[in-house]
């Protein structure tokens, strides 16, 4: 399959004409607009700096229906001895910013640029980009990002600073999403990190046709950390 190059046009070729290994096309641009129509599609920004922006469309999907979350039960009991203090939406910078410098197995350097991080923290004040978070007492020790549209939440990126940290601003996200309404949590790609907690793969058709239900849905914008339901737009 060709890799396509977009123009200033806001339009996506077909997911389904990405490459073996997921690239769709290549260029435009990441104003919020763009971002926002590439998810509608299922499609996400993923590149590293000195890079063209790429987007990409996995085939398998990774996804986690928000009833097969796991919880394990060495989690149930960090959570029920409350080892971290968890919140929504109450540091988004600081927890992009976190993900950004935190070290990848096999990776060198990060896919987060600063052109990346600003758009990302604009969808946040626009209220369609929200974050988990991990504190213990005022440090933040984990936390995740993602964004928002209709029921269905994509996951960008998380880190963690101390064990289970990530894990548990992960589980906590989702339990407010499943109290919401919410129906599908994209993962993107395989991670172990991601399997231990439900996620699975999912093929595109499959993952497609579950997105255009989801986007039915209202979208629950504005600050969760203020009652994850937001306002509906």
């Amino acid at each position: 399959m060709p890799v396509f190059a977009l123009s200033e046009a806001l339009v996506f070729p077909p997911p389904h004409l990405a490459n073996r290994q997921g690239l769709l096309a290549i260029g435009g641009d990441l104003r919020p607009a763009r971002i926002l129509l590439a998810y509608e599609k299922g499609i996400f920004p993923w590149y590293n700096a000195g890079e063209p922006i790429q987007w990409w469309s996995p085939n398998p999907r990774f996804v986690l229906w928000p009833a097969d979350l796991y919880v394990s039960k060495s989690m149930k009991q960090v959570l029920r001895r409350h080892t971290f203090t968890l919140t929504l939406d109450r540091a988004f910078r600081a927890v992009i910013t976190g993900c950004q410098q935190s070290p990848r197995e096999g990776q060198d350097g990060t896919w987060i640029t600063p052109e990346m991080l600003e758009a990302y923290c604009t969808l946040h004040e626009m209220g369609y980009a929200h974050s988990a978070e991990a504190w213990i007492g005022d440090e933040l020790v984990g936390g995740l990002y993602g964004i928002s549209l209709g029921s269905c939440f994509f996951g960008e990126s998380m880190f963690a600073r101390t064990s289970n940290a990530s894990k548990a601003a992960f589980i906590h996200l989702v339990q407010h999403l499943t109290l919401a309404g919410f129906t599908l949590v994209d993962c993107q790609v395989y991670t172990d990190h991601l399997a231990s907690l439900g996620a699975r793969p999912l093929p595109r058709p499959e993952f497609l046709q579950a997105l255009a239900a989801g986007l039915q849905a209202p979208t629950r914008r504005g600050n969760w950390g203020e009652g994850v339901y937001g306002s509906s737009v």
